[in-house]
């Protein structure tokens, strides 16, 4: 039919993509059953998640023995060669993690039908993350400017569990890894976190991160003047700055750069903003749309 599968070592698919789709589906969830007596399994259960096992990047030479020193190695001459801030990506997923092993419509049960399960997962994850997160504390942490972590907590109409769950299960969690990086290293802490998330946003101000990406304002509740307004003290915006979803793909150039010079005036006043547009840009975009984001964008520099 055209479709493209992948497969492990052992022959288990774990993801799919349609003929005319763009990306891949997960298809093998391996606590789907339930979750394990204990998670002494987790590693090998992460590395069948298509994430882990389709996408690339130099974690994957995490266990060669000069791994952590040519990452400081580079991380020095990068600073050396740019007065650009300099980001290293940790991920530390916890909400997501538990969606990707049990499925989404398992975990969010979970989260209200078996928490006690849910923390002793999100405990073995953060074991996880801790180990890793120490090492880029100790290697880079006083040369990067910036952490990021990942958690997609929302959707387009809010998030996914209620400020009450998300108090309970995830912000002590997410706290932890906050207050590592602070006492470890002088990196900024970045969350990048899809959808409506304004419910959550004080809550995760208070767990210690910084900045928020991708600020996905076509969402409810995540109007680019409301988000300035009540936390533009206290976060920076990584994004926000183009509608993706209808403008970017659909409108006239000039629409593109009306678009982008509102939000531009709206997210930049007192700092606290970096320009990105909401989320990626797609397949079919016009190349004189995004020529002209950016045309807008080089009228403020």
């Amino acid at each position: 039919d055209g479709a493209w599968n992948a497969f492990t070592e052992e022959g288990v698919q774990i993801a799919r993509m349609p003929s005319t789709g763009t990306f891949f589906d997960q298809t093998c969830f391996p606590y789907l059953d339930g979750y394990p007596d204990d998670f002494k399994d987790l590693p090998e259960a992460m590395g069948k998640i298509l994430w882990a096992a389709l996408v690339h990047s130099p974690w994957d030479h995490i266990s060669e023995k000069d791994f952590w020193s040519q990452l400081r190695e580079k991380a020095i001459v990068l600073r050396e060669n740019s007065d650009r801030a300099i980001m290293v990506v940790v991920g530390c997923n916890l909400f997501e993690w538990g969606t990707f092993l049990r499925r989404m419509d398992n975990f969010l049960m979970d989260l209200i039908m078996d928490p006690k399960k849910v923390e002793s997962l999100l405990d073995a994850l953060m074991e996880c993350h801790l180990a890793n997160l120490s090492k880029v504390c100790d290697a880079v942490g006083d040369v990067v400017d910036i952490v990021r972590f990942g958690d997609d907590l929302g959707m387009d109409r809010g998030p996914f569990m209620s400020p009450k769950i998300y108090r309970s299960l995830f912000k002590p969690r997410h706290a932890i890894l906050c207050d590592y990086v602070k006492k470890h290293s002088r990196m900024h802490t970045f969350l990048h976190s899809c959808g409506s998330i304004y419910k959550l946003l004080p809550d995760l101000i208070e767990a210690g991160f910084e900045i928020i990406n991708p600020v996905q304002t076509n969402c409810v509740d995540m109007e680019p003047a409301k988000l300035k307004k009540e936390f533009g003290k206290d976060l920076t915006f990584w994004g926000g700055f183009c509608d993706t979803r209808h403008i970017l793909n659909r409108a006239t150039p000039e629409e593109v750069k009306d678009h982008v010079r509102k939000r531009i005036e709206i997210l930049s006043p007192g700092g606290g903003a970096v320009f990105n547009t909401v989320h990626n840009i797609l397949p079919e975009v016009p190349p004189e749309n995004i020529v002209a984001m950016f045309e807008a964008v080089d009228e403020y520099r």
